[in-house]
């Protein structure tokens, strides 16, 4: 875990993603990033001497007849608050299938956060924490460009003055194989998801392309995250009737 929390630190110095009496509400799908996410934050806050609050927070999407109590027994032992709400995000999302009969991913995403935040607020969340990692940002990164023809990604830190909450996401600088083995090492529960979209949307076709590149282009892994703040080095084409503005 060690390495886990020296890039939660590094991300929350970077961005100032957590501040003193925070109460932030992790988004616990059960999957091995969101539940490590919500460990590794308990001893973040430990370890760091950090005065702040974090509690899970489980939305079922009514999907399947996932056995979510693994992990609830998980965190009971370490006496970290983990609360688990029932949706109706799965009926909601079969009525709005897409042509072809698939569930709409960007829908759904939309769903959860709204739920998060919701109960959030009930715990006096001011932050809600999601568990997108290194190679998240760069597969958003691509789906935007061929997907939306726009340099876009989710961003670290992401006020929301509508709701009074923010986003944060502390595994910006997280790797998925660091997760992976943190999560295995440390015994960590995880369910599969019920989502029927599961390992069949877009983002895994793009994280296949990107495994192919990192084997024939190793530098490019590092690099496809540098460039995803490196400020110093953006080169885009600006219009003139941009620049007039």
């Amino acid at each position: 875990m060690k390495q886990i929390l020296s890039k939660i630190a590094l991300a929350d110095k970077d961005y100032g993603l957590i501040q003193e009496n925070d109460i932030i509400a992790v988004g616990v799908s059960g999957g091995k990033d969101s539940t490590l996410l919500l460990y590794a934050l308990e001893l973040y806050r430990v370890k760091y001497r950090r005065n702040f609050k974090v509690i899970g927070i489980h939305i079922d999407l009514g999907f399947g007849e996932e056995d979510f109590s693994p992990i609830q027994s998980f965190f009971d032992q370490y006496e970290i608050p983990l609360y688990a709400v029932d949706s109706k995000v799965s009926r909601i999302l079969h009525q709005q299938l897409t042509k072809d009969g698939r569930i709409r991913c960007s829908l759904c995403s939309k769903f959860k956060k709204a739920l998060v935040i919701a109960e959030g607020k009930k715990y006096n969340c001011n932050k809600v924490a999601f568990a997108h990692h290194a190679d998240d940002a760069v597969e958003t990164l691509l789906l935007n460009m061929i997907y939306g023809g726009r340099l876009a990604c989710f961003t670290p830190f992401m006020p929301l003055t509508e709701t009074g909450i923010s986003f944060i996401r502390p595994f910006v600088y997280t790797r998925e194989k660091d997760i992976i083995a943190a999560h295995s090492v440390n015994h960590l529960p995880k369910i599969k998801s019920g989502c029927p979209m599961d390992g069949a949307t877009k983002r895994q076709e793009i994280k296949d392309l990107l495994n192919q590149i990192y084997t024939d282009y190793p530098q490019s892994k590092e690099n496809f995250l540098m460039a995803l703040h490196n400020l110093d080095n953006l080169d885009l084409w600006i219009k003139k009737k941009d620049v007039d503005k």
